[in-house]
């Protein structure tokens, strides 16, 4: 083997190489290799820690000195309400939850409104009896009361007595209460007493602010929340509940089971469309009946998010998950599309609340604008804003507001008030 030389050495790496194959110039003995599995054996980036690093490099400009208090609250244990069961044998709640300090922040807030209306009252019959003097005076005196009083009545709607129905009752803990709630309870029925939800879940469902008979499309309606809350209203002539998502929609359905009587489920239409289609699906518009005329269909967009409180909490249906960013980046498009759908179902007088649960300008202040332009340009539309501002006075005790949203209002987490985020916007097709 050793008198082999440099030609045999050659012959026997032919052989080991088989038939077939040609050693080119230089070429090396092939030696067994593998290809690293980069997808297997690479560290994974949790999903909630990319969620957290795409908000502080973003919210962080948006809200600056805020974002710390609002990072710390979106990774703390979440606070919740308990929006009291009108359909359940429920008395006892108040009597129960009264004692622990938890208050009806509805109630407070509408009481609130109607003190600022008698302040305002007085405070015009005041500046009337000063023009007034003797005998005249008395009867300036009651004419002014009796036009405040009327003046008032007016106000009292717009905007803020009929912005809070006074069929809602949730309750909540005070700011740095963290007591948690018990689980619901059935009645004798097997209804339960009350649904635990994020409080903030309520402000787009007062926003929308139905009136008796209304029909009202919820177009993103799972997981039933909010469904569940446009129905303690008692107002809903009929409620369209859709969802695309067929196993979300299975939730809806337990929710109503479990909370609404069969009489009252019979006026819900639970569907699984594609809400962007809605308008050629359903023909944008409901009627009452036969001989009843059209009615205003009041519709609330509670459009997919990339809920930011889940993501920067949960692994589990992370949007932040890298097999999900194509999904992530069409988000503003999906809402723009699905709020479009809304403002075309509703008709001319009716009301359309577009909300989110994120922080997100993106997804928030320029969806709206971008569906008021396409509204206008496209289909000849004319939408007015409204103006919400009140909100944030009437719940300024619950809820911590960012002051500086260019349209509608938002709801930030923080450690005291760890509800949100929620944002909503309330939109008039004229």
């Amino acid at each position: 083997m050793a008198a082999l030389g440099g030609r045999g050495r050659a012959a026997a790496a032919l052989l080991r190489r088989g038939p077939g194959t040609a050693a080119g110039p230089g070429a090396a003995p092939r030696r067994h290799r593998h290809k690293e599995k980069w997808a297997s054996t690479a560290p994974r980036i949790a999903s909630t820690r990319l969620a957290l690093h795409h908000f502080d490099t973003s919210y962080s400009l948006r809200l600056g000195a805020l974002w710390p208090s609002v990072r710390a609250g979106l990774l703390c244990e979440q606070k919740y309400g308990a929006l009291l069961n009108n359909f359940a044998a429920a008395d006892h709640v108040p009597q129960e939850l009264e004692p622990l300090n938890a208050a009806d922040f509805v109630s407070e807030a509408s009481q609130k409104a109607q003190q600022w209306q008698r302040g305002a009252a007085v405070g015009a019959v005041a500046r009337g009896c000063q023009e007034g003097s003797g005998e005249g005076r008395t009867v300036m005196q009651a004419e002014m009361m009796a036009q405040a009083e009327m003046m008032a009545q007016a106000e009292m709607s717009p905007p803020l007595g009929a912005s809070i129905s006074s069929k809602i009752k949730c309750y909540t803990f005070p700011r740095g209460d963290i007591t948690r709630f018990r689980p619901a309870r059935p009645d004798s029925l097997g209804l339960l007493d009350y649904y635990l939800m994020d409080a903030a879940s309520l402000l787009p469902v007062l926003a929308l602010n139905v009136q008796p008979g209304d029909f009202v499309l919820d177009l993103c309606a799972a997981p039933g929340g909010k469904t569940l809350a446009l129905l303690q209203t008692g107002f809903c002539g009929h409620l369209a509940a859709n969802d695309i998502s067929i196993s979300r929609t299975k939730r809806l359905y337990q929710i109503l089971h479990s909370y609404v009587p069969r009489e009252v489920r019979d006026t819900v239409s639970v569907t699984s469309y594609d809400g962007r289609d809605w308008d050629q699906v359903k023909g944008g518009t409901f009627h009452k009946g036969a001989g009843a005329g059209s009615v205003l269909l009041q519709v609330l967009v509670d459009v997919p998010c990339t809920t930011d409180r889940h993501s920067a909490t949960e692994e589990d249906n992370n949007i932040f998950h890298k097999r999900r960013t194509k999904e992530r980046q069409m988000l503003p498009m999906l809402q723009l599309q699905l709020l479009m759908a809304g403002i075309l179902a509703a008709k001319p007088g009716a009301e359309v609340v577009y909300s989110t649960c994120s922080l997100s300008p993106l997804q928030n202040e320029c969806v709206v604008e971008r569906a008021l332009d396409i509204a206008e340009a496209q289909f000849n539309i004319s939408i007015h804003v409204e103006d919400l501002s009140h909100f944030r006075t009437l719940f300024q005790e619950t809820f911590s507001f960012f002051s500086d949203c260019r349209l509608g209002e938002l709801v930030l987490p923080h450690l005291t008030a760890n509800f949100g985020p929620m944002y909503f916007c309330k939109l008039r097709r004229m």
